[in-house]
């Protein structure tokens, strides 16, 4: 494209030529999402034929768009280190293969949310590299689809999580998807909302459903419940009958979940009690006791536990894991977080007396077995129904692309209550 032929303004080139005509303006709109991730040097080319908006390096511009040609673009990666809270990440430029699988869909990405990256998962499954896809979260607009796929079609907007294994990071502009990895996405659903709630929708149905077996009348205790996993876990309980008990951190969390109000049906408060861990004079054990009528809660879904008396700072709010078998009543599941919870002789023998279970919850197992791939679907398409009827809030906050490495860095270190989506 000759340089003659495009202008510049602050966030980038975009062809003057076009300008001119009714159709080029109502194109150019749809360059603003681009245009507010500010990324200098970037060429956005309008395709008056498919109303697509590309943004790639002005120097590889025209290439960029050819088939079968190599896209050029950047994506945050981290690289390793032994604490999987310290580690550096960057944003880079990438290349997507322009080679579409049979069944894959090509993906243009427009939000992508932000999840603390499990190093030592990743070792476990031996998936080692120098650097780290970050970002699995994504939503965004089918361009083209494989020969084989059966799902979807150019323009469907979908939602979906990339697997363990993907190269690519979810904020690049464009992705090669499996077709089994995603779902469409409602309309009355916002590209954030979609991409900031599939994750944590996912893992609430793992628990409750999977392995907790849910059901109307039980009773359930949720740890930490103003994260924004523990939002969408009181919310999906509440809309199947079950009494909810929530634990709070801080005052603004007690304040936030004493307000929780489900956005459709009886008005009343989602939380039956909200259990102040903050306050050394509430004593966990007894609140749960008095709002059971001394028999217990049914379902125990916690945010990590403290296996010693003497922990770090970090982790004295976390309740002790002998807290957790005495507030469980006959018959309860104890859903945790925690990978390397120990249990002594005792604590089994409480828990066999109980007839209790003990589950970890891992939402990673659905990419892992084939054998489960339609039941992933279900739960994911669940997880974005009920975002539509208006069943599930998230607890989210729409970040722009030139604060993506902040961002990372402070959701890997937990320093944020809310889910960061990165918006393209």
């Amino acid at each position: 494209m000759d340089q003659s032929m495009l202008g510049f303004n602050n966030s980038g080139f975009f062809p003057q030529s076009l300008l001119s005509n009714r159709s080029a303006r109502s194109c150019c709109s749809k360059t603003q999402a681009l245009q507010q991730a500010r990324i200098p040097g970037r060429a956005f080319i309008v395709s008056q034929q498919e109303g697509a908006v590309f943004g790639v390096p002005f120097h590889d511009s025209s290439a960029s768009l050819r088939p079968g040609a190599v896209h050029a673009m950047k994506g945050l990666y981290c690289k390793p280190s032994g604490n999987s809270e310290d580690v550096k990440f960057v944003l880079q430029e990438t290349n997507l293969p322009g080679a579409l699988g049979n069944y894959q869909v090509k993906v243009q990405v427009k939000a992508c949310a932000l999840s603390p990256l499990d190093t030592k998962l990743l070792q476990d499954l031996q998936i080692q590299r120098e650097e780290l896809p970050v970002g699995r979260d994504i939503s965004g607009i089918v361009l083209q689809v494989g020969s084989k796929v059966t799902f979807f079609q150019p323009d469907d907007e979908v939602v979906g999580i990339l697997p363990l294994d993907a190269e690519a990071s979810g904020l690049c502009d464009v992705l090669l998807i499996h077709e089994h990895h995603l779902v469409q996405k409602p309309e009355k659903v916002s590209w954030v909302e979609a991409a900031g709630s599939i994750r944590d929708g996912v893992r609430a149905y793992t628990a409750l459903h999977t392995l907790a077996r849910m059901a109307t009348g039980h009773t359930l205790l949720v740890l930490d419940g103003a994260s924004p996993f523990g939002v969408l876990v009181l919310q999906l309980a509440h809309s199947h009958g079950v009494k909810v008990l929530a634990s709070a951190l801080s005052p603004e969390d007690q304040l936030f979940l004493e307000q929780l109000r489900p956005n459709i049906g009886v008005r009343e408060s989602v939380v039956a009690r909200v259990i102040n861990e903050h306050d050394p004079k509430v004593d966990l054990v007894e609140s749960c006791l008095e709002e059971t009528g001394g028999l217990g809660v049914d379902i125990v879904l916690d945010a990590g536990v403290r296996l010693y008396d003497e922990e770090p700072a970090a982790r004295r709010l976390l309740p002790h894991k002998h807290d957790i078998i005495t507030l469980l009543g006959v018959g309860g599941h104890w859903i945790t977080a925690e990978d390397s919870l120990q249990l002594d002789p005792p604590d089994s023998r409480s828990l066999f007396l109980k007839g209790a279970s003990l589950s970890f919850l891992n939402e990673e197992v659905w990419g892992v077995s084939r054998a489960r791939q339609g039941r992933y679907l279900h739960i994911m398409r669940d997880v974005v129904e009920k975002l539509s009827s208006g069943t599930l809030r998230p607890l989210l906050e729409a970040v722009p692309m030139y604060e993506a490495t902040v961002s990372m860095e402070m959701v890997q270190q937990r320093r944020v209550r809310k889910r960061l989506v990165i918006q393209h």
